[in-house]
């Protein structure tokens, strides 16, 4: 067993043979299927940015409390709480990055019955 192990390790065997061809079977299921199961941080910048400004205040500690525009955040105001602090967090992430939590939020700035912007609590 430890001599198997060894030469997997070292990669001595002859192309061909069934533990080359195991071998290879191991780094291709690593390749396509890892991705899927962790999360590299590999993600693709947004194309049009925000529509509008975003605003960030100090609030304590590690705490944020970010002002987004209502147009910056996509979902609808009947989701559920996930889906809505999925969508606050992808619309707060270019402003302060991945290792935010949302940890609250509420719609603010009311224009004539429909609000124009999303406050949102968030902590590191």
């Amino acid at each position: 067993m430890q001599k198997t192990l060894k030469s997997y390790f070292f990669w001595t065997h002859q192309r061909g043979s069934f533990h080359y061809d195991v071998m290879v079977t191991l780094i291709l299921a690593f390749i396509f299927i890892t991705p899927h199961l962790w999360n590299y941080g590999d993600k693709p910048v947004r194309d049009a940015g925000l529509a509008g400004p975003t605003q960030v205040v100090g609030d304590g500690d590690h705490g944020l409390i970010v002002t987004v525009p209502f147009n910056d955040v996509y979902v609808d105001l009947s989701a559920g709480d996930w889906r809505v602090r999925r969508a606050l967090h992808q619309a707060i992430e270019p402003v302060t990055g991945d290792t935010v939590a949302v940890v609250r939020w509420e719609t603010a700035n009311y224009v004539n019955g429909k609000p124009t912007a999303w406050k949102v609590w968030a902590h590191r």
